[in-house]
């Protein structure tokens, strides 16, 4: 049986909780009703808070009854998520809040695998709300009134978000492709190497290709952990140098973590790793204003990466690849990463380049089941990506 839970601090939002409630309920589908309060409610419902702090690792004691109520909904959320992923009956699940119910209430629907319906009304749905979505598919609906007490305009809203929720989930979306999914990385500078790789494996392979800009490989990632891809092509790998050096587009400490956890095939590359991100010329930090900088445009400024940023770089991957026990392959393009890294471009850098390629080469240890090819190629040259594409079909074929 899939049910809508409905989720938010019925010590504030009860009113709103119960309308929302009878709204779902009156749609004829089956509802239960979270409060994720830290202080006394003001409505019944059929998971009472205790229920859910009970799940917190310190117990129902780390989350209420606290003074501080920044601890205390920092560790609601916490115990949150765990109560959520832990349910086998969710069809949908709708929330609404103010800045401590959005933060608990996204904290369970972030854990939460993409594709499950999840809807957020919130008073802070206007603004800047990546750190309550993160690479998750959280619809987020604005309150556009705040949320204390019903009034025509939270009836309507409310109305709209109950109706959306239960559309979401009485019509759940069906796949139709009925081609295995992958996911394939791409930046600027290694365009037409992953656009030439899709066009290859577009026949076999529903292709979807992520931006490498943090956000980009997280995504991608969490989409891997969730069982939604079947294996990757990744030739842009430029994330680690943001996260190593300090750039402003990583993707975290935990990128090619997947991979491993996973098993699924990898072919990889070293794609704009010969740069790291920052934002505009003026912003780039103090220490690395005499570098190499290259301004994409007023508001990207690319800086190049020295002989032991890419030693660094090369011993990430290597110690990520390691812990792989699936398939995988990665290509060394030896004539360049990236648009800018050729002879008489802004990076064209061979020493670092070196660096890069012969540390992976020392570091990476090579079985019957992962390898690493050279190839005196650059990695936008149409050659290059006919290997990438080759070695994945020889791979997956394999899975």
């Amino acid at each position: 049986m899939s049910r809508i839970y409905i989720v938010g601090t019925a010590d504030t939002k009860g009113e709103e909780l119960i309308f929302l409630k009878g709204v779902i309920d009156a749609a004829g589908m089956e509802t239960v009703l979270v409060d994720v309060s830290t202080r006394p409610a003001s409505i019944a419902a059929e998971i009472p808070p205790e229920a859910v702090a009970a799940l917190h690792p310190e117990g129902a004691r780390a989350v209420l009854g606290l003074s501080d109520r920044g601890t205390a909904v920092s560790a609601m959320g916490e115990a949150f998520a765990r109560f959520i992923a832990g349910r086998d009956d969710i069809g949908g699940v709708i929330g609404i809040g103010g800045g401590g119910g959005t933060s608990i209430v996204t904290a369970g629907m972030r854990r939460l695998p993409i594709g499950l319906p999840k809807l957020m009304v919130s008073t802070l749905a206007a603004g800047d709300v990546g750190a309550y979505v993160g690479v998750s598919d959280i619809v987020m609906m604005p309150s556009v009134t705040d949320l204390a007490g019903l009034n025509r305009i939270s009836r309507t809203v409310l109305q709209n978000a109950a109706h959306a929720i239960v559309g979401m989930v009485r019509y759940p979306v069906v796949e139709t492709s009925g081609l295995p999914p992958i996911g394939l990385t791409m930046f600027g500078v290694t365009t037409p190497c992953v656009t030439r790789v899709a066009e290859l494996l577009r026949g076999e392979h529903d292709c979807m290709v992520f931006h490498a800009t943090g956000t980009g490989g997280r995504s991608m990632e969490k989409l891997v952990d969730s069982g939604l891809l079947v294996g990757l092509v990744d030739v842009t790998t430029t994330e680690i140098a943001d996260h190593l050096v300090g750039g402003v587009l990583s993707a975290g400490a935990d990128r090619l973590g997947a991979v491993a956890r996973s098993g699924i095939p990898y072919v990889g590359s070293l794609g704009a790793l010969d740069m790291v991100n920052f934002w505009a010329m003026d912003t780039v930090p103090v220490e690395f204003r005499d570098r190499t900088l290259y301004r994409h445009n007023p508001n990207i400024t690319l800086m190049r990466t020295t002989v032991e940023e890419n030693r660094a770089i090369a011993a990430f991957i290597a110690e990520k690849l390691n812990a792989c026990e699936g398939e995988v392959r990665l290509l060394i393009p030896e004539k360049g990463v990236s648009a800018l890294d050729v002879e008489g471009g802004p990076f064209f850098d061979p020493e670092a380049d070196a660096a890069l390629f012969d540390t992976i080469e020392a570091l990476l240890v090579q079985t019957g089941r992962r390898r690493i090819l050279r190839l005196p190629l650059h990695i936008n040259d149409p050659a290059f990506a006919d290997a990438l594409a080759r070695e994945f079909r020889a791979i997956s074929a394999q899975a």
